[in-house]
């Protein structure tokens, strides 16, 4: 769950205006990476779900792994998956701010816990202790963001601390070498870091609930030109939570092992991530008026740390579309858009 400047830039320079020349078509593909939330796309991939609802629209569909979740989104916004499962903030800083007009199709979860910040050492018990610190995270990500929130509560600021760009990839290795002392992270990294010796969780996203949201977006032309791919995902997913609502052993298994943990530790992931398992769940939590307001703090974090697009002039710089007619930032430029119209149809028996 990052974002870096470099893969802003990337992003920015590789997407083209050739999705607004959308067409009609019957093969299709998303991308995804390992993440509590988002292992259910492997496992509809894997188990023929996908399938049977991509069949029952005359379509072929493909959910493709990645394991570089940076790499997975500038793939997207570059054209090269149709749809991709990125954070709310993720999806506003890179492809929306590289100008890809893309629509939140499924809202799946948002973090309630699976991010957090933790210290080392005796007495390292409390935020205020970060002060004077380097905290080592993925600059300019989800993780940077929980910290700025987080700071923010005990009268702190950047300016009080130190960040260390670190790759999630050398997280945990770092944190075991003794100058490192802070990190922030997210499941399974977090979990595996609090496991370890004089380690502190003094800080997690459930402070801040609602904030961190995970989704499945796609590209709104492709998406417009093509409704029956948004019915067919929407469809396969809803399926897969109903599974996993129902506690089925063989397809939690199934996505413990591709997520590297046991069904035990998936289930522990799981428990600090606020699954929206049934549609209407999804539904009103995207209607809810909460979600412009964590958006314009997302966009303000955002444009203050420069990574809003471009030469963005404002945080206001790119227009956010909500459920009935709500738009936050500039309605000129909107390219990042809240939609439920799919998962209202799945809500209602419709797909």
């Amino acid at each position: 769950m990052l974002a870096s400047a470099l893969a802003l830039t990337a992003a920015t320079i590789l997407a083209t205006p050739s999705a607004s020349f959308a067409q009609e078509k019957t093969d299709f593909s998303v991308c995804w990476s390992i993440y509590a939330g988002w292992m259910p796309w492997g496992y509809m991939q894997d188990s023929g779900i996908l399938k049977k609802w991509a069949d029952k629209y005359g379509l072929t569909i493909e959910a493709v792994q990645i394991n570089d979740y940076v790499e997975s989104i500038n793939q997207y916004t570059a054209g090269q998956y149709d749809g991709c499962s990125m954070t709310n903030m993720d999806a506003l800083s890179i492809p929306a701010g590289g100008g890809v007009d893309t629509t939140a199709l499924i809202v799946g979860d948002y973090s309630n816990g699976n991010d957090g910040i933790v210290l080392k050492g005796e007495g390292e018990d409390t935020l205020e202790k970060i002060a004077g610190q380097s905290v080592n995270l993925v600059e300019l990500s989800v993780s940077h963001y929980l910290l700025a929130r987080a700071l923010d509560t005990v009268g702190l600021s950047e300016r009080d601390i130190t960040v260390v760009n670190t790759s999630d990839a050398d997280l945990v290795a770092a944190y075991q070498t003794p100058d490192v002392t802070a990190v922030v992270t997210w499941n399974p990294l977090l979990s595996t870091i609090k496991a370890m010796p004089e380690s502190h969780e003094v800080f997690d996203s459930s402070q801040i609930p609602g904030e961190i949201i995970d989704l499945m977006v796609v590209n709104t032309d492709t998406l417009q030109a093509n409704p029956d791919f948004g019915k067919a995902l929407t469809g396969a997913w809803y399926e897969t939570m109903e599974l996993m609502q129902s506690g089925d052993e063989e397809a939690l298994s199934a996505m413990a092992a591709a997520s590297g943990t046991d069904l035990q530790g998936y289930k522990d992931q799981l428990a600090t991530t606020q699954m929206f398992y049934k549609p209407a769940q999804a539904v009103d939590f995207t209607k809810a008026d909460k979600l412009p307001e964590t958006m314009t703090f997302v966009a303000n974090f955002l444009f203050d740390h420069g990574i809003l697009g471009t030469g963005a002039p404002s945080a206001d710089f790119v227009g956010i579309a909500y459920p009935g007619d709500k738009t936050t930032g500039d309605t000129n430029n909107i390219k990042l858009r809240f939609d439920t119209t799919y998962m209202q149809m799945a809500a209602d028996g419709s797909l």
